[in-house]
């Protein structure tokens, strides 16, 4: 049997290769038909666009893409085709939450303003939304939820309509698929409409897919006042966001708030999980993070403690020196632990 794997999923070669009997780890852009034809397995991240024009004609009959996000994946193409696939739902929830509270504990001190006085609005409550929610309650004086499908589904007493948001939040957070179609798309959710929507000028921030935010849009209600600021991961047209946007922006990242060691970690295992039940054979190995430093000492204030395991100023300001480096920040992405353990 053999496997192709994306050379940048980490953690995974001892355990994949008691696995499989052989395996090529390629680039993921890279990744081609050629590459796969012989292969009856693909690991993959968001970087390897799968579907017919790949796989056409192969031997695959599994695809795990260690990620949240499968829109890279026609997982329609996949079923017909009778091809398992799976994803990682929920794995890098915390280190999202993290990113997202360490981020604004930064604007906190930066800026002046209390936290314990702003409402939140988390627009997209499913695992990483509901991690963000609970990392932020502590801190914050209100917070309002936003989830059509799952208000629909559940009732509306948790939640609140983006109506709602736009005019009592001072922050509001992104947290939603990239969805194109169907009775709640999100692509463009936050447009030019949304953004002049809003009644108190809030500090926005999107972790979830570029395409959710009209980055234009975004870009003009900065420079117009109609936000405080924008904490922005994903962008529109990765790896190449809008430069006047990037420099704008108060923190700006390269799509790396999930990627904590603890969230990459849990990805590989949740991947190797599913192709292990795929394979009828049990899983006798763990995945587990590096640990930091002996050496690494924890400051005694509680938000020092926060920022001293990550800070995510420091990603920022590599993105805005080196923008042309968008994909190689993400590629050699340093060691970031959620916990000390």
């Amino acid at each position: 049997m053999k496997a192709v794997v994306d050379n940048k999923i980490p953690f995974i070669r001892t355990a994949i290769e008691s696995l499989v009997d052989d395996v090529a780890y390629l680039p993921g852009r890279e990744i081609s038909h050629e590459d796969v034809r012989d292969a009856d397995v693909l690991l993959i991240r968001t970087r390897t666009r799968c579907g017919r024009e790949l796989l056409e004609g192969s031997k695959v009959r599994f695809v795990g893409t260690a990620t949240v996000g499968f829109d890279h994946i026609d997982t329609d193409y996949l079923e017909a085709e009778g091809i398992t696939w799976t994803n990682c739902p929920g794995c890098n929830a915390a280190s999202v939450a993290q990113y997202v509270r360490n981020s604004l504990l930064l604007w906190q001190r930066d800026s002046g303003e209390s936290l314990a006085r702003q409402t939140v609005g988390i627009i997209g409550v499913g695992n990483v939304g509901k991690a963000v929610g609970k990392a932020l309650a502590p801190l914050c004086k209100a917070i309002l939820l936003n989830d059509p499908p799952r208000m629909e589904a559940e009732g509306g007493e948790a939640f609140s309509s983006l109506r709602t948001l736009c005019e009592r939040c001072d922050i509001i957070t992104i947290h939603t698929p990239l969805v194109t179609s169907g009775r709640y798309p999100t692509q463009h959710l936050v447009d030019e409409g949304f953004l002049r929507s809003l009644k108190r000028q809030p500090l926005l921030l999107n972790t979830s897919r570029g395409g959710v935010v009209d980055n234009e849009a975004l870009l003009e209600a900065l420079e117009r006042g109609l936000l405080r600021q924008a904490i922005i991961d994903t962008w529109e047209n990765e790896p190449h966001p809008l430069p006047a946007l990037l420099e704008r922006v108060y923190i700006g990242t390269p799509h790396i708030a999930g990627y904590s060691a603890d969230g990459k970690a849990n990805a590989t295992r949740m991947t190797l999980e599913a192709l292990c039940h795929w394979l009828g054979r049990e899983m006798t190995f763990s995945i587990c993070p590096p640990s930091l430093p002996a050496t690494f000492r924890l400051p005694a204030d509680p938000t020092e403690q926060a920022l001293a395991l990550y800070n995510p100023m420091t990603d920022s300001l590599r993105l805005k020196a080196r923008p042309d480096e968008f994909e190689q920040l993400r590629e050699s992405y340093p060691l970031r632990r959620e916990t000390l353990d």
